[in-house]
């Protein structure tokens, strides 16, 4: 089904040639494209941003000038040229304005991504990890997958990212899926086991699939929480995926085992030389009965990678997001369908990958109106959680706010073996919380202070 309207198609086929336009002479034609959208920027709204991708750009000696060739010297010219039509086109330019659209007919959140589990399945079963007690009993269908891409991209939402499990257990559906909705752009958090040569041929056909691979940390970290083998296995697909010029990032849980290895120069220079375009950066949370509490990070810990994120983000050649650290720069938490949401092989659709409480099923509740039932418009009238976006999670940095959302929706834990009561759960995170919580008034307190001196 073509979602686009009239004067989106128009819109979406000029942009596409301003795309064709770049991908040609890109030191050149850059700065074209900057002028084009200063022009077309009537109320400044872009000005700060368009003024900082200039000005890293014009440097040659910058990180962000280097990540931003990389993508012509190390990507193959379809896939990048596929990837900028998709994310920067249909997901973020057209798709958010519908997206914008759906939010003010509907008064409720509607996200740019949609995170599902097309299998709980997993052939790893990581310390500390919720799906490892879940063994292969859920799986949502194609049909299903493709039903909920259909409605995501009716309300705006034209970026798919795929966890588990392992998602590449359904490697045949999800390049199914990416074929028949070749408007998209789909990421996998993948441990990269299954990643092969004939898998890496299959995303240089289709052009729209992008592997996020979970690394721990160099062999010793990764094997401790993955398995033996495993980090030896991440490096063979890596090297797969460099020689295949196809682009992929990493996906990184830090914890109290390995935040310093995962925070060091030497961990982002060897990812960055392995080929890895991007870093997403997550915290321990202990989801789950048989959670490991003790693998949480301490607060120095997570102060650590707030300081190391940032200087490495203006120093080297990879994009870099921690999720829970950097939430300052999108006010707060992006769950409940502000900007995603997650639904996970049973069909239960969740507010976060983390939160496993539901009051809604895919398999009898469409997407919007799983928007409008309680517990996602509990999320939506109580966000952000706390004024200090350094505490953006209603789990990790504000227990009693989950646990209020949940009693008041009356949402159910959606763990299928060992069913989690929301006191327990937040019981959990309560010392960590308010240690956090001492630490991000002084960091929140400083940033003020510089934003007021800039």
């Amino acid at each position: 089904m073509n979602q686009n309207t009239i004067p989106e198609s128009l819109k979406s086929y000029g942009l596409k040639k301003v795309i064709t336009y770049l991908d040609s002479e890109p030191d050149k034609n850059i700065p074209k494209i900057l002028d084009w959208a200063e022009k077309f920027d009537k109320d400044g709204g872009l000005e700060s941003q368009l003024k900082t991708i200039r000005n890293a750009l014009t440097d040659e000696s910058s990180n962000w000038y280097q990540l931003t060739k990389s993508l012509w010297t190390d990507v193959d010219d379809d896939v990048r040229k596929k990837m900028f039509e998709n994310f920067i086109v249909n997901a973020t330019i057209i798709g958010g304005q519908r997206q914008e659209k759906s939010r003010k007919e509907n008064n409720c959140n509607v996200p740019w991504a949609i995170l599902m589990d097309p299998t709980s399945a997993c052939n790893l079963q990581c310390t500390g990890c919720w799906a490892a007690d879940y063994g292969n009993k859920m799986n949502m269908s194609f049909e299903t997958l493709d039903s909920i891409i259909e409605q995501g991209k009716a309300l705006g939402t034209y970026m798919f990212i795929y966890s588990g499990g392992e998602p590449l257990v359904r490697k045949d559906d999800i390049i199914r899926l990416c074929e028949k909705h070749n408007d998209c752009e789909f990421l996998a958090f993948t441990n990269a086991t299954l990643i092969d040569e004939y898998f890496a041929d299959e995303m240089l056909r289709v052009k729209n699939f992008v592997p996020a691979i979970s690394v721990e940390g160099f062999e010793e970290e990764t094997d401790f929480r993955r398995g033996e083998g495993t980090y030896a296995a991440v490096v063979k697909a890596m090297g797969i995926l460099k020689r295949k010029k196809l682009p992929f990032g990493i996906s990184c849980c830090y914890t109290s085992m390995n935040t310093e290895t995962i925070g060091s120069e030497k961990y982002f220079d060897d990812m960055i030389n392995k080929g890895a375009k991007f870093a997403w950066f997550f915290t321990y949370i202990p989801v789950g009965v048989d959670a490991s509490p003790e693998l949480m990070a301490t607060a120095e810990q997570r102060e650590f990678m707030y300081h190391q994120i940032r200087r490495f983000r203006d120093s080297k050649p990879i994009f870099t997001m921690d999720f829970w650290n950097d939430a300052e720069y999108v006010k707060g938490c992006i769950a409940g369908g502000r900007s995603y949401l997650h639904i996970n092989a049973n069909g239960d659709i969740e507010p976060c990958a983390f939160i496993h409480y539901s009051d809604s099923n895919i398999h009898n509740t469409t997407l919007l109106e799983a928007f409008k039932n309680p517990l996602f418009m509990q999320y939506k009238e109580n966000q952000p959680f706390n004024s200090n976006f350094l505490r953006p999670c209603p789990l990790l940095d504000n227990p009693e706010k989950l646990e209020s959302m949940i009693v008041t929706s009356g949402a159910k834990s959606t763990e299928i073996l060992h069913p989690e009561d929301v006191n327990l759960l937040c019981g959990k995170c309560k010392h960590a919380s308010e240690k956090w919580a001492e630490t991000a008034e002084r960091l929140w307190n400083n940033s003020s202070k510089t934003e007021k001196k800039l």
